[in-house]
């Protein structure tokens, strides 16, 4: 497996993606690729990991950065000085997914008409707010356990990238409201859409380790089985065969 930093710019900021592929008979080979959305710390070894299991799968794995280069908090610290701008700009958080994947795209092993976009918690809204850009540079997201609110930037245009909702019941941060009101948005949007809701399932349900009911945080291991093989399965339907192009 070959894995690297890629460096790339939106707007004067630099931003530093994390990408990993079997180069095979080599980089003229294009595959379908994963981008992966971090959570709120920024990009983390939790990320990387993900690209490289995307990559051993035979995709192209790329844990992308909207933050900036170097700019990374701690897994269970509080980030929100880092997150917060980007929830309060949604804007600037659509234009720098949009250049995410328009440097995914440009990457000479990618196959630029078969890129999915994968996201955890606030990872999770990064990916919804790319398919709620009308963008058909993206054939699917899947949202798991995020956070599911509108950008409440205008008129929402139609959604044509597929989109798959992992989330816990219990999830404080996103209860069943905002899953019902997600559901009517993509509805709205003509959106190819489907929502997984877990029984009894809190936030970070797929974080091995997170153990904070207090905050609505608990690992599942059963959920997180499953979230994986619903993952598997919507990206083998919307990226096809994982042979090089």
């Amino acid at each position: 497996m070959d894995s690297r930093f890629v460096d790339y710019r939106d707007d004067g900021t630099t931003f530093e993606a994390y990408v990993a592929h079997d180069p095979g008979a080599g980089v003229e080979r294009r595959r379908p690729c994963v981008l992966v959305a971090h959570q709120w710390a920024g990009q983390s070894v939790h990320e990387r990991g993900a690209a490289e299991a995307y990559a051993a799968q035979g995709y192209v794995g790329i844990a992308i950065d909207v933050y900036g280069k170097g700019r990374r908090g701690g897994l269970f610290d509080d980030n929100s000085a880092l997150m917060g701008p980007l929830l309060a700009d949604r804007a600037t958080l659509r234009r720098r997914m949009l250049a995410a994947l328009a440097s995914a795209r440009a990457l000479p092993m990618v196959d630029p008409d078969r890129v999915a976009a994968v996201g955890y918690c606030f990872g999770g809204l990064c990916v919804l707010d790319l398919a709620r850009t009308g963008t058909e540079d993206v054939r699917g997201v899947a949202s798991i356990h995020g956070v599911l609110s509108p950008p409440n930037l205008g008129a929402q245009p139609e959604i044509r990238a597929k989109v798959l909702v992992l989330h816990g019941y219990d999830d404080p941060m996103a209860p069943p409201a905002d899953m019902l009101a997600l559901a009517t948005e993509l509805t709205d949007a003509k959106a190819d859409w489907q929502l997984h809701a877990y029984g009894h399932a809190k936030h970070g349900f797929t974080a091995v380790g997170a153990n904070a009911p207090e905050r609505g945080i608990v690992y599942d291991e059963a959920t997180h089985r499953r979230a994986v093989i619903a993952t598997d399965n919507f990206l083998e339907e919307v990226l096809g065969s994982r042979k090089p192009s």
